[in-house]
């Protein structure tokens, strides 16, 4: 069992991987190596353990190496991220389109030389869902509502979620497509997703530090802490085909469960775990392209599919909060701990 992970050092990377190498198995099976492909690897970040290697640098550039040996599995975690892909349009379908084809090629080709199918994760996102002026989306949505994106990064992920449908149709892959929602809270540094104020406005200030909030407070999200969101990438890597409870049925993308709060109930729950001085280290000054971005994709789901693979969203909000305290206590500040 050869299991790769592209974008194995970024922030959902080293999370997966974590978990893959606590249980050591993937279906019961003993993964015989974990390979993490990234395009940087941070200083001390590599690991020593035995079950792991490392293939740095640019995927497309590297697919030989990964594919040096059979793959069984490939979560597929690389992207440029929505922000990143609105500034730089050839970024985005170079990162999100054109590698993502390298990937699947590579997967056609090892299973053309008769070598095992692999199963391909990709992770998508919640943003390929928008509302067009002629199509506005329904209150409530479901893997059945017409995805409408109204960003290049949204666009992009819905072609690699179509070719992926269509590999997989062809028999040259297994491709099952996980859409995550925004992730929040997220620990480190800012990063260059649109959405990254919706981790900012609460890691910053337990961090002591000031925060700006881009939006209007009544703005609705729908948000998937990290643990919650690595759980719901694995259950989707490890399910098997066909239907009923636990299996994946078809080629439809699973949305992965969504918890729907507004940017105003977020700052509420700060406020109630960790007080008032906290909480008021946030500034809300609106950002038009930001709120619009952000705005255009939808906060309430129907996490049916989702639930049918005995996934749920987070309870509630401060749950979520409480569990990045937990996780991250050297980045909260004296008097800021939930």
């Amino acid at each position: 069992m050869r299991i790769v992970i592209t974008g194995g050092f970024g922030f959902l990377g080293r999370r997966v991987a974590a978990a893959l190498l606590t249980s050591r198995t993937f279906r019961g099976v003993p993964i015989d190596r974990l390979v993490l492909a990234d395009r940087v690897v941070p200083p001390g970040s590599a690991t020593d353990d035995p079950l792991v290697d490392v293939v740095q640098g640019e995927l497309a550039d590297r697919l030989d190496e990964v594919f040096a040996e059979p793959v069984d599995v490939l979560i597929h975690l690389a992207s440029a991220v929505s922000a990143e892909c609105e500034a730089d349009f050839d970024l985005g379908m170079s990162a999100n389109v054109d590698t993502t084809r390298a990937v699947l090629e590579a997967a056609r080709a090892q299973s053309a030389a008769g070598g095992p199918t692999p199963r391909l994760v990709f992770s998508s996102s919640v943003a390929v869902y928008g509302s067009d002026p002629a199509l506005p989306l329904p209150p409530v949505v479901s893997e059945s509502t017409l995805p409408t994106p109204r960003s290049s990064y949204g666009i992009q992920k819905l072609v690699c979620e179509q070719l992926i449908a269509d590999y997989t149709r062809r028999g040259f892959l297994d491709g099952r497509v996980a859409r995550l929602m925004t992730v929040s809270v997220r620990p480190g540094q800012p990063n260059a997703a649109a959405s990254g104020f919706l981790s900012g406005i609460i890691r910053e200030p337990l961090a002591g530090l000031p925060a700006t909030c881009p939006v209007h407070p009544e703005l609705k999200v729908a948000l998937a802490s990290p643990r919650r969101t690595v759980e719901g990438i694995l259950r989707v890597a490890e399910a098997e085909r066909g239907a009923g409870p636990g299996r994946i049925d078809g080629g439809v993308p699973v949305n992965l469960p969504a918890l729907t709060v507004s940017v105003a109930d977020m700052l509420d729950t700060l406020r109630q775990v960790a007080g008032d001085a906290v909480a008021g280290l946030v500034t809300i000054a609106p950002d038009p392209d930001v709120e619009a971005l952000v705005g255009s994709w939808p906060a309430e789901f129907d996490n049916a599919r989702a639930a049918a693979l005995g996934l749920a969203p987070d309870p509630d909000f401060a749950s979520v909060v409480r569990a990045y305290a937990e996780d991250h206590a050297d980045a909260v500040v004296d008097g800021a701990h939930p």
